[in-house]
């Protein structure tokens, strides 16, 4: 095999130019029949036309074929080089190949014709056993490239059909995968509803009626309780939009764009204002250190950056002391670097349903984009560090696009 692959038209030309070659060879040792009425231009002419006929074998086979024929025939009684042969034979293998259907039953009727014509002609002017070996020698001219080229078309012709076949199973696996994979992202979406959103509604419902309540009695006076509860509805509320954004990511086709909009880095000031209004009884207050803006960051990126925050900032709430709780977030071009520091209690009661899947689930978001993720007491502090890096996320994003 060739280290390298010719176009056609090489192909076509480099066969055009071994056969006059060859031909002109034949020619300068004078390996042919010497006649005395051929003179050596008229082999020369069947040599260059049967070349010139090599250049359109594969474009214009019926063309090539028909004067191909001429040009042998003619080369019958002018004189006629047995590479000028052989090119005829190529053009019949050629013809039978890139021609018509119709084309291989033509070439042999024709070719089983002149057989029996010439083997006729021969066999009223000299024996049977000279007519017999002349319809033998002019078949094998004749048909067996058709023949050859026959084969190989009904080889190519079934290769073609079960590439064909092997596309279309493939393609229907991928649909059945799809479809697998649609239903089972509609299943987790009628769970996330049955199961979350509809607890998340009802907090948010009792905490309204809660608040409503409280604020009756009070009338004017600020009450923690009445603040504190507008703090679980404003956070139910919200978790219950971001379940129905991802309900509906869940269930959209895969051709048709959901309508979920990912949270962003310039959110922040909203979640900590949450975060601030909710520590104020145990005790808690937040100083932020934020470095760089997060327009640059791919989506994945600030969205893994957000939820980081936001679970780090919840697990303070949930597990730390009174005191301050740092947050200093630096995002630059390379990387985006979290650090938060609460104050740490060893001995902080019992252990919350879903206790450290909070600490997993970060540790995840930041291992798919090939960061890192460190969390764990220091000192009297509980340290959350995470480093995102960006333009390994940026070119996914982009191979992705």
């Amino acid at each position: 095999m060739l280290p390298f692959r010719l176009s056609p038209r090489r192909v076509d030309l480099a066969i055009a130019t071994a056969g006059l070659g060859g031909g002109l060879l034949m020619l300068a040792c004078h390996a042919y029949d010497e006649a005395p009425h051929i003179t050596l231009w008229l082999r020369l002419a069947s040599l260059v036309a049967m070349a010139v006929l090599e250049l359109f074998r594969r474009r214009r086979p019926i063309l090539t074929v028909t004067i191909g024929g001429l040009v042998f025939l003619a080369g019958t009684f002018t004189g006629i080089l047995t590479i000028t042969v052989i090119m005829y034979t190529d053009l019949l293998y050629a013809g039978t190949l890139y021609g018509p259907r119709r084309m291989p039953l033509v070439l042999q009727l024709t070719g089983a014709g002149s057989s029996l014509v010439i083997a006729g002609v021969i066999g009223s002017h000299h024996t049977i056993g000279n007519a017999l070996g002349a319809a033998i020698w002019v078949a094998l001219i004749f048909l067996a490239p058709v023949w050859t080229a026959l084969l190989v078309r009904r080889y190519r012709e079934q290769a073609g059909a079960e590439r064909l076949r092997a596309e279309r199973i493939t393609l229907l696996a991928e649909l059945d995968r799809r479809a697998a994979v649609a239903a089972e992202r509609a299943r987790m979406a009628r769970e996330l509803h049955d199961m979350v959103a509809n607890h998340l509604s009802a907090i948010a419902i009792q905490a309204t009626g809660a608040q409503a309540l409280a604020g009756r009695q009070q009338r004017g006076v600020e009450d923690p309780v009445v603040a504190a509860l507008a703090v679980i509805r404003e956070n139910s509320v919200q978790g219950l939009a971001e379940m129905r954004q991802m309900i509906g990511v869940l269930r959209a086709d895969s051709g048709q764009p959901a309508d979920y909009r990912a949270p962003r880095l310039d959110a922040l000031d909203s979640l900590l204002a949450q975060v601030r209004a909710a520590g104020r009884d145990a005790g808690l207050s937040v100083e932020v250190e934020q470095l760089g803006s997060g327009e640059h960051l791919p989506v994945p990126v600030e969205l893994a950056a957000y939820r980081i925050v936001q679970e780090s900032l919840t697990n303070a709430l949930k597990h730390a002391g009174r005191g301050i709780v740092r947050l200093r977030l630096h995002s630059g071009q390379e990387r985006v670097e979290i650090a938060v520091e609460s104050p740490y209690r060893p001995q902080a009661g019992p252990a919350l349903p879903g206790a450290k899947a909070g600490l997993v689930g970060m540790r995840e978001r930041a291992q798919l984009l090939g960061g890192s993720f460190e969390a764990g007491p220091d000192g009297g502090l509980w340290r959350v560090r995470a480093m995102l890096p960006v333009r390994a996320a940026a070119e996914s994003e982009g191979e992705r696009v």
